[in-house]
């Protein structure tokens, strides 16, 4: 390393091109693992979707094709391809190979835009294998192809055409991303949405490899994602939807009040979604608490109810049981952070705030039958929250004040560092009992649980809070509760539900699944969550001893020990000694842990919701539907 006398220019490297990206992917898409790699047909697709919200396409295609590559096509207007003035190349090539070049700095082109502002295109070519693009524009077919990053050649013709549109083929590079695999299932939700956020555009999203297709179109927009959101849940009126515009902001939104226990709201700037919220979620939110304190104020019924104590309805009080979507579009959308995951505009607060107010109040005002089922709804999540409060409060003294105190019933580990920290939720005080004879107490913690825990799904804040189970779960991890956990508190970064290989243990793994992702959803998305694989079977022959995990692999056992087994069913963690526990469930070396992740939160919310909600109609229908796949059915 040079010391500081030889620090010279010659020392300062200069990246031409695209070989910044290439340098540093993560800057441009967050990571090169699976989220990364997605990102880039999002970026293509993106480009796809500002033409439809310009007005120009009504139909994207995404094909996923069994080389490894990715196809996107759309109908808009075709990037243009004749030369730019400034380079001297093709507008294609510009900006398919240039950063901080594109439609979408001035707004002539796009009065609003998603996407990576000029480095989405480029950015998708320097980390591709190769990438090729084919403008169908004017009558004719535009190609140019780069490899690398590098175009192999300048823009040509190749032909005549009657489509009009542009085709992006890419391929990830190897040698960037740590896979390269696309995943149909993770794409879905996103396309999915773009379909909802934009009325009447066709997403169409293929996988060649095993010929699976989607089709997204909803002609009725939110109103419809809405719908989707709610659809096994109570429903207490009908969707309400607004749209209107003030200031170059479009705001829309639709909103429909459940019986749930906890809120749904997605927020989207520019079909983007903001997962962290914004100043445009902050604006609805404080419009829709204003708004409900002054109805209750304003009318009799409502107010006897909730003015006991002349106490105000809080804005947790008012989001209790709501679905939502929130949609705004926004000429110059300030974002924190290159991914865009929280809306940073200030202006933009005040005019959701005022439009989102006006019509919420007259939506109240003009459906009074709906309005009082609102009502019902929020001030008896109000009365919830004061009986919580004090559970609540005594959880946050001991998580602040006293995190030396905890659970009785925890075994806690010596090891301090969270990253090398485990805890194991094991069902039963005999299971419990073991897995502490078995664990290595340098870094294994076991806390047991006395049957089967509260239902979340089904239950009032208080309620929650009033289960010593469920107080036991929060005190161990000692990072706080719904909206006071921060995740960098958080004891231990792997979370091993640890439960028999019965129904009963099925249960208590959905139980405790549902309550993580309902009041603890940061531990879900940063894959802390883990189920242990206790073996099903062990298969004896003389003196030999094997473990066997599925029914498959105790047949593949039997017959590699000559068959005529003794066979032993395991049906719960209790019938194993500390030893045979340790070998086979809680040894790092040898255990098997499934992570749980989300990869469609959609469609995670509506499977708790089934499975776990009061209505019994949906959850019928889900059980004669997978009736037929069962396998080792405990009854």
């Amino acid at each position: 390393m040079a010391d500081g006398d030889d620090y010279t220019a010659k020392d300062i490297q200069v990246l031409e091109g695209l070989e910044g990206v290439r340098k540093r992917p993560a800057m441009y898409i967050g990571d090169i693992g699976k989220r990364g790699l997605h990102h880039l047909i999002y970026e293509i697709v993106d480009n796809s979707v500002d033409e439809a919200l310009a007005g120009h396409c009504k139909n994207i295609t995404i094909s996923l094709k069994a080389d490894g590559s990715c196809t996107v096509k759309d109908d808009g207007r075709g990037i243009p391809t004749d030369i730019h003035p400034k380079t001297g190349k093709s507008a294609l090539e510009t900006v398919s190979g240039t950063l901080h070049a594109g439609g979408k700095f001035e707004k002539s082109a796009y009065k609003v835009s998603g996407g990576l502002h000029g480095v989405g295109m480029s950015v998708v070519n320097a980390l591709s294998e190769w990438m090729e693009i084919g403008v169908h524009r004017q009558g004719k077919i535009h190609a140019l192809r780069y490899d690398y990053g590098k175009p192999k050649d300048a823009t040509k013709i190749i032909g005549d055409t009657t489509y009009r549109g542009t085709i992006v083929t890419f391929k990830p590079d190897n040698k960037i991303f740590q896979i390269t695999e696309f995943d149909f299932d993770y794409l879905t939700e996103r396309m999915m949405e773009l379909a909802f956020l934009n009325k009447a555009l066709r997403i169409i999203l293929a996988d060649e490899r095993t010929d699976r297709k989607e089709e997204f179109f909803f002609e009725g927009g939110i109103v419809e994602f809405v719908a989707h959101l709610n659809k096994v849940k109570n429903k207490l009126h009908p969707t309400f939807y607004i749209m209107k515009k003030a200031a170059d902001v479009e705001v829309e939104f639709a909103v429909q009040y459940t019986d749930a226990y906890t809120e749904t709201i997605y927020s989207f700037v520019n079909d983007i979604k903001t997962i962290e919220g914004g100043t445009h979620l902050v604006g609805f939110k404080t419009a829709l608490t204003r708004c409900i304190n002054d109805y209750v104020k304003n009318n009799k019924s409502a107010k006897d109810k909730a003015a006991k104590e002349e106490k105000k309805i809080t804005g947790d009080d008012a989001l209790e049981g709501l679905t939502a979507v929130l949609s705004i579009k926004i000429p110059e959308p300030q974002f924190e952070g290159q991914t865009k995951t929280k809306l940073g505009n200030n202006e933009v607060k005040g005019i959701v705030d005022s439009i989102s107010f006006d019509a919420l109040k007259t939506f109240l005002e003009e459906h009074p039958d709906d309005a009082k089922k609102i009502m019902m709804k929020v001030t008896s999540a109000m009365e919830a929250r004061e009986a919580a409060q004090k559970a609540k409060e005594l959880i946050r003294r001991k998580n602040i004040f006293e995190t030396s105190v905890l659970p009785g019933k925890l075994a806690d580990c010596s090891e301090e560092d969270p990253s090398k920290s485990e805890l194991y939720l094991v069902e039963g005080d005999s299971a419990g009992g073991s897995s502490k004879q078995a664990r290595d107490r340098r870094f294994q913690a076991i806390l047991p649980l006395r049957g089967k825990i509260l239902n979340v799904e089904k239950a009032t804040i208080n309620r929650v809070l009033a289960s010593e189970e469920i107080r036991n779960i929060v005190l161990s991890l000692g990072a706080g509760f719904k909206d006071d956990f921060d995740l960098k508190k958080l004891r231990y970064h792997k979370i091993c539900i640890m439960s028999d290989a019965d129904v009963d243990g099925s249960h208590i793994r959905t139980l405790l699944l549902t309550l993580f992702y309902r009041y603890f959803k940061p531990v879900v998305e940063a894959g802390y969550i883990y189920i242990t694989q206790p073996p099903l079977y062990k298969l004896k022959k003389g003196k030999t001893e094997q473990y066997a995990y599925s029914d498959e692999q105790s047949e593949q056992i039997n017959q590699q020990l000559g068959g005529n087994c003794e066979i032993q069913r395991y049906k719960g963690l209790g019938e194993m000694n500390p030893t045979q526990l340790w070998d086979t469930t809680m040894d790092p070396e040898k255990r098997t842990l499934k992570k749980v992740t989300i990869q469609d939160a959609i469609k995670a919310d509506e499977l708790f919701t089934i499975l776990m909600g009061e209505e019994v109609e949906p959850r019928r229908a889900f059980i004669q539907m997978h009736a037929v796949t069962v396998k080792n059915l405990d009854v």
